[in-house]
């Protein structure tokens, strides 16, 4: 008798709990406050309120980065001790760079289809005199001796992915051929991946307010007029990137994979949508595992493919920005551009994507491109004020492909779980078969959605 009232209390407690605001829309909460508080610090003239959206913005994309390092690291490890447990691992990740290579392929053919179509730089009132030159500049020399670290704390405390994933990619071989005896560094390196990607859910969390500081600082800063000088570019470089994230990635879900690409985006919205706010593939890294597991690609493949895509897979900012911003400035600088030129644009996207790292921004990419082409690397200058909001889409797009990879190859392999692929859309993400039932999909993402089951799981 007396645990009816008991039911009874809890039961109006969870009807009179507070419905939780899906996460898609927090994201696009932040977004429209953004743009008013950048347009109220920017009309009136409130510097205190720009210096805030600024310091806000630069916390979460600090924070992020903090756990950038770490996380490749391990994750890369782990991965690649993960697939031991896969049959024809070989195969698998030859298959996974040579779509990656290919789908890299298309998108720097539809940047230049779109540049010289276009004319991105025509009209802008933009002279060579407004370019400067970038602090940093990317060649093939310094790519390729920059590679391996000359020690391996500089890595870290720099920030050089690239050196980063050479020296996880190496300790996840030796791992390898060790065998059992490298079973407890192993075994470390899950229980740290693992604490590091619980750290980073806390972060993913503030994604709203850090969307708030974002846009809030691109518009107080840059203005809108600003951003009209750059009207086509920018324009150009956003139908791009839709046309492979809509026209490109459903083409190939469809008839290579042959699943239906409304699922696809439905099940990896969550990770593509954080994607766009945080503009780091890396930062991502943790839920575009988890939905692209939910998508039904084996855990211990996507635990190598996700983290390798990360770091590699930049459809966005390797292939269609750098395309159009050489046409672009090449045009401002008065300088033309032959077949041959374009044929090595098509290279440098497609070799040199593992450059841009998976960081917010792909300045290196873009000195790359342009030193290959003889360009002047002044022209860098002129678009690092518009870079903000053109990271947006170029990242959600890096990250859509990054899902999108592994599906194919899953799906030619014969591995992917397609009725796990069909359920995506019906089951919440951060099922981790803990004992909760599956519910209505309602794009909330919750702590158990943005953190990937331990990869410890995977290897036992």
């Amino acid at each position: 008798m007396s645990s009816s009232p008991t039911s009874a209390q809890a039961t109006a407690s969870k009807t009179s709990r507070i419905p939780k605001v899906p996460f898609w829309a927090q994201i696009l909460a932040g977004l429209v406050l953004g743009v008013l508080l950048g347009w109220v610090a920017k009309s009136g003239d409130l510097g205190w309120l720009t210096s805030t959206l600024q310091h806000i913005g630069d916390l979460f994309v600090q924070l992020l980065k903090l756990a950038v390092a770490p996380l490749v690291f391990f994750a890369i490890l782990v991965s690649i001790t993960n697939l031991r447990q896969v049959n024809n691992a070989a195969r698998l990740a030859t298959r996974t760079l040579l779509w990656f290579m290919a789908t890299s392929l298309i998108a720097v053919a539809i940047g230049l289809a779109i540049g010289l179509l276009t004319n991105p730089g025509a009209g802008t009132g933009l002279t060579p005199k407004d370019g400067k030159l970038p602090d940093h500049a990317g060649s093939w020399i310094d790519f390729l001796t920059g590679i391996v670290p000359t020690d391996i704390i500089t890595p870290f405390t720099e920030l050089n992915v690239l050196q980063i994933v050479f020296m996880a990619a190496v300790a996840g071989i030796a791992a390898l051929q060790l065998g059992e005896k490298a079973e407890p560094v192993l075994t470390i390196s899950r229980s740290v991946l693992e604490l590091l990607q619980k750290a980073l859910w806390w972060v993913i969390r503030l994604a709203p307010l850090g969307t708030v500081g974002l846009i809030g600082n691109a518009i107080a800063t840059y203005g809108w007029n600003l951003i009209g000088k750059y009207a086509t570019f920018t324009v150009d470089v956003y139908i791009g990137c839709a046309l492979v994230l809509f026209g490109v990635y459903p083409l190939l879900l469809s008839t290579v994979a042959k699943v239906n690409p409304l699922q696809f985006f439905r099940g990896a919205w969550p990770a593509i949508q954080l994607a766009f706010v945080s503009r780091s593939s890396v930062g991502t890294m943790p839920v575009t595992q988890k939905v692209t597991e939910r998508l039904g690609v084996p855990r211990e493949y996507a635990s190598f493919a996700v983290p390798f895509g990360s770091t590699t897979k930049m459809d966005g900012c390797a292939s269609i920005y750098p395309a159009i911003a050489a046409i672009f400035i090449a045009q401002i600088f008065d300088v033309h551009l032959s077949i041959g030129d374009y044929i090595l644009i098509a290279f440098v996207s497609v070799i040199g994507s593992a450059a841009t790292a998976g960081l917010t921004g792909a300045t290196v990419m873009l000195t790359l491109t342009l030193s290959t082409l003889g360009l002047p690397l002044e022209g860098v200058g002129l678009l690092m004020a518009i870079d903000p909001i053109l990271d947006m889409m170029r990242t959600a797009t890096n990250v859509a492909g990054q899902s999108v990879i592994p599906i194919l190859v899953s799906a030619k392999e014969k591995i992917l779980d397609r009725e796990a692929f069909a359920a995506a859309t019906s089951i919440r993400i951060g099922d981790t078969g803990t004992g909760t039932e599956p519910e209505a999909a309602t794009g909330t993402v919750t702590e158990a959605e943005a953190a990937p089951v331990p990869a410890a799981a995977a290897a036992g």
